[in-house]
């Protein structure tokens, strides 16, 4: 979501400012700015729209200085302006601040700051957290750095909700603080500057050594060395530095038009790297070392639940079927958004995924605290080893898909699948799934990545239908048992990056009210593969038909029925019952993606949408 880029050390900030803001641009913002010490005078520039816009904006005004803080806005309170724009002054309009994450009892602070005379130039919830800290700071008669992290510590005690803010001060020089509670720092130690970023990514080619901020934490940067404690003044945690990861930094889109279509053609690849070394098949079962539990613990568990957002809920959907069927464990899926609002019974036997593919999802986290609050076994599956949720698990499992530019997910989808299918396997042999049908499985499970090859051979014959049917209005989806969940995230790609309206129901549901919405304008798209239910997909198909509803097939090759009987068909490899939500998943990709381009979208940046979703 949004951004934040602060440095200090010797030379000029302004460079890796603007380079950083480019580098968290795929996350989705809709403002920018900077801010850096300037003499003794702290000069800012913001601009609406992209990092180019504040680059044309810098180069009309320029500005020099250090330390600096900057900040890609996505708006939360208050419209898209640039007195809406990060970085926000206090009242003095000597200490600037950037922040991520929401302030819930804002408008009650901004009400007692007004009462003490303080006016406010934005609507945001983030400027009444700058007044906050420099009221408690320009009371205290010493006004030395010691002064601005007890103001800190002062002003967020009174705060609910989350933050991570980065902090300078025309009085203080060279000096840069920051802290966080619930959304993600990290912290940048090279030899001649610190750094700080919301992102890692961010700081890739600056420095090696990087250090993850705990919740409650606050920094303090002089760009030789810094310090670390807590919000409620105790002592933080001895930091552990960590080298950067190559999977943090962002990549080019190589041959392809957007880093949406290069994602998807990378799916091969990232599903042989979920696969690696995970699958033994001399043992006919997969192995998770990152679970660190042995077989007789999870032998023990009674329960399952698999919990996410967007995209990963529907992920989470489909593995409730492939592990259910596996291992016989009863699994129930949970909106992460909801979890925590209802009281949920939880034991030591209930196993929780918290599922997310940044591993920073606000709702997620809120998720997986609250399970280990009712002393479940918690667990994490995200891209982010080295993420927030990640290091809050028990244990957890990496997806290995690498950095995701597009906003809408693409390879973290289906490297969350296979994840999820491998973790049935095991679950399954150690129980009752015989060697026979999990080597079955297993040797299915290799030939997934050709089979995804082959079906990503079907993009210009997708690019053609999606063409043909770009200006409709409104699309149906719909599929029968995992395919159910395959045509919920078609549903949910088409409206992120299309913005036509569009639904995903189980086909069975049709003449339970659905079937209200056929006509000749809205076409539906029918998952229906050679399985146990295809001929009731056919039925279904059949009454779309009999009522003129134009009808997209997803089905499988060598069958003629689809052909003949509806509008379009696309035909996907032959391949087990269980590896077709991963097909039909690709195929519906490519649909949304080539129906955005030429419907002449942002595919790459849809409107309103962020990369990593890290306030509620």
């Amino acid at each position: 979501m949004c951004g934040i880029v602060g440095t200090i050390g010797k030379t000029d900030t302004l460079p890796f400012l603007l380079e950083g803001l480019g580098r968290l641009e795929y996350r989705g913002y809709d403002s920018a700015g900077v801010a850096v010490l300037s003499g003794n005078e702290i000069q800012t520039r913001k601009a609406v729209g992209g990092v180019a816009q504040l680059v044309a904006e810098v180069e009309q005004n320029p500005l020099r200085g250090n330390p600096g803080i900057s900040h890609t806005r996505w708006a939360t309170h208050g419209g898209v302006t640039t007195e809406n724009a990060h970085p926000h002054l206090d009242a003095s309009g000597k200490l600037a601040l950037v922040h991520n994450g929401v302030v819930e009892n804002h408008k009650h602070l901004r009400d007692e700051l007004i009462g003490r005379g303080h006016v406010f130039l934005s609507q945001t919830d983030t400027e009444v957290l700058a007044h906050l800290i420099g009221e408690a700071f320009d009371q205290n008669s010493d006004r030395n750095r010691s002064a601005l992290l007890h103001a800190m510590q002062e002003a967020l005690r009174h705060v609910r909700g989350t933050y991570a803010i980065a902090v300078i001060h025309a009085d203080l020089g060279k000096f840069l603080a920051a802290a966080r509670s619930g959304s993600p720092l990290v912290l940048g130690i090279g030899k001649e500057a610190q750094f700080i970023a919301s992102d890692a990514a961010a700081l890739d080619g600056w420095v090696q050594d990087i250090i993850y901020l705990k919740d409650q934490d606050i920094a303090a940067l002089d760009g030789e060395s810094f310090h670390l404690a807590t919000v409620n003044g105790g002592t933080a945690t001895a930091p552990k530095l960590r080298k950067i990861q190559v999977e943090a930094r962002a990549t080019g889109k190589g041959i392809f038009p957007h880093h949406m279509l290069k994602e998807i053609h990378e799916q091969p690849d990232t599903l042989r790297e979920a696969m690696k070394g995970r699958l033994i098949p001399e043992e006919s079962t997969a192995r998770f070392t990152g679970l660190h539990r042995t077989n007789e613990q999870l032998r023990d568990l009674k329960r399952i639940i698999l919990t996410g957002c967007g995209t990963t809920f529907h992920a989470a959907l489909a593995g409730e079927y492939m592990i259910e069927s596996l291992s016989r464990i009863p699994v129930e899926c949970d909106y992460a958004s909801e979890f925590r609002y209802r009281n949920a019974p939880l034991d030591p036997e209930t196993a929780v995924f918290a599922m997310s593919q940044s591993g920073e999802t606000a709702d997620t986290l809120a998720a997986l605290r609250e399970s280990k609050r009712k002393g479940a076994l918690t667990l994490g599956i995200c891209n982010n080893v080295f993420s927030t949720i990640s290091r809050e698990s028990d244990g957890g499992i990496g997806l290995r898909a690498g950095v995701e530019i597009g906003v809408a997910a693409t390879k973290t989808f289906t490297s969350e699948l296979v994840i999820l299918a491998m973790l049935g396997l095991i679950l399954g042999r150690i129980r009752d799934l015989s060697q026979a049908d999990a080597a079955e499985i297993i040797e299915s499970l290799e030939r997934l990545p050709d089979l995804v090859a082959r079906t990503l051979e079907r993009d210009a014959l997708i690019a053609d239908i999606a063409a043909k049917y770009a200006k409709t209005r409104n699309f149906l989806f719909m599929g029968r048992q995992a395919n159910f969940p395959i045509a919920l995230e078609g549903a949910l790609k088409m409206k992120e990056i299309t913005y036509i309206a569009s639904s995903g129901h189980p086909s069975a549901e049709l003449k339970h009210g659905i079937i209200a919405l056929i006509n000749e304008e809205t076409p539906t798209i029918v998952l229906a593969p050679q399985d146990d239910v295809f001929e009731k997909n056919v039925s279904n198909i059949e009454e779309i038909k009999a009522r003129r509803g134009p009808v997209i097939a997803i089905g499988t090759e060598g069958d003629n029925t689809l052909a003949s009987l509806c509008d379009e068909a696309i035909l996907l490899p032959a391949a087990p019952g269980f590896l077709s939500p991963f097909l039909n998943s690709i195929a519906l990709q490519l649909l949304a993606y080539h129906t955005a381009v030429a419907l002449g979208c942002n595919v790459d940046k849809p409107r309103n949408l962020a990369k990593s979703v890290t306030v509620e």
